[in-house]
């Protein structure tokens, strides 16, 4: 039962993820975060406001079932599958964080200095949410589609365009991680 709680190896989840992938190409189906959040914008009328969101998304409401077994399989792996919400990361990495002042570096997977509550009213984090999430809103509508669609979906199909997106999220990470991120915080 131990290694319920443990996370999967490679070996098994990494099958798992293909095996879906060879399901949705044989449906004709494509895979994408941003294309699942897309079609719920849609369905809230969010093509009263944008083109982009005029499309048909009733042959897209399979994208919502993905959306609802993404919420469950957290919850139970949340709340039945983990014994410690523990991050491993490595010992110099915790240090590094909270040297720049994220003192639950190591315990927690969302670090409370930018997520709770409390420091939504605090300017600088505010700005850093939604800098970052105009960014990332940006940059996936920019590269027709989001990290998951491209390094999964767009992969397993072997699409250029898809290897050229997942070579500019990984170069623009470590750019964020390695230069950006210090001077922010």
């Amino acid at each position: 039962m131990e290694a319920l709680f443990r996370p999967w190896p490679w070996y098994v989840s990494g099958p798992l993820i293909a095996l879906v992938m060879v399901l949705l190409l044989m449906m004709g189906k494509n895979f994408g975060m941003s294309s699942n959040l897309r079609t719920l914008c849609a369905i809230c009328g969010a093509g009263n406001a944008a083109d982009f969101f005029k499309f048909d998304w009733r042959a897209q409401r399979w994208n919502l079932i993905v959306v609802l077994g993404m919420v469950i399989g957290g919850f139970l792996a949340t709340n039945f599958l983990s014994e410690d919400a523990a991050v491993n990361i490595g010992p110099k990495t915790v240090e590094t964080l909270k040297e720049l002042g994220f003192q639950g570096a190591g315990t927690e997977y969302l670090p409370a200095e930018i997520y709770s509550t409390e420091n939504l009213s605090d300017p600088k984090t505010l700005s850093i949410l939604v800098i970052g999430g105009s960014l990332v809103g940006f940059g996936t509508r920019y590269a027709g589609g989001c990290t998951s669609g491209h390094a999964i979906s767009g992969l397993s199909d072997l699409q250029w365009p898809s290897l050229v997106a997942v070579i500019g999220f990984f170069v623009g990470g470590l750019l964020m991680i390695h230069l950006l991120f210090p001077l922010i915080f």
